[in-house]
């Protein structure tokens, strides 16, 4: 369990700190919902959370498999949808891995990236393309 408290600071802005390091993230409402976008939506803050679980799952596994992924990025689309109440539609992620795409482990990478907790915990309704460039 991990403990993350918020508040709200006005102005459609929250702060949120991190119970077991103290680190803090703000969060702003965006240009297009009222909002002065000078920070990462709440929405945003999904999305980042779907690309940078991925890389870190796929680390995870790397790790245990001597396979170095330092210098592996991640670029994610966020869609949301038109109508009211607005939600997440889609979510694109463009990994672009350190490794050779004929790499032996590549199909047990991909499938770590799949399997990780926040694509696991995104409702099904939210659409989760992804594209992996081996870059190696």
């Amino acid at each position: 369990m991990v403990e993350i408290t918020a508040s709200y600071e006005g102005t459609l802005r929250c702060s949120a700190t991190h119970g077991p390091s103290g680190s803090v993230v703000e969060t702003d409402a965006p240009t297009d919902n009222h909002g002065k976008g000078e920070r990462f939506s709440p929405t945003d803050m999904v999305a980042t959370a779907l690309g940078t679980c991925m890389l870190t799952t796929m680390g995870i596994f790397a790790q245990r498999h001597d396979i170095d992924l330092t210098g592996s990025t991640v670029k994610i689309e966020k869609h949301m949808t038109a109508e009211l109440p607005r939600k997440i539609a889609r979510i694109v992620t463009h990994l672009k891995i350190t490794v050779p795409e004929d790499h032996a482990m590549r199909p047990a990478l991909e499938k770590a990236a799949l399997t990780c907790p926040v694509h696991l915990s995104l409702h099904p309704d939210v659409e989760k393309p992804f594209v992996i460039e081996w870059a190696g």
